[in-house]
């Protein structure tokens, strides 16, 4: 049993990870995801994967 808790665990760390990736790929924020999906986990994901990319922000003039 506590040997498929901490598999559980490491898929889970390793999924949140993966989520905090995409999230950064669609312009959003990678560290507010990966905090969200380590309380919704799978569910994350489901929610990222069905959420439009962002525009990339407007580079700023070195005036």
């Amino acid at each position: 049993m506590e040997e498929l808790t901490k598999e559980v665990g490491w898929i889970w760390a390793t999924l949140s990870l993966v989520i905090a990736g995409i999230a950064q790929g669609k312009n959003r924020s990678g560290f507010a995801w990966w905090v969200l999906s380590l309380f919704l986990g799978p569910f994350a994901l489901l929610i990222l994967l069905f959420t439009n990319k962002l525009p990339s922000p407007a580079p700023e003039s070195g005036d």
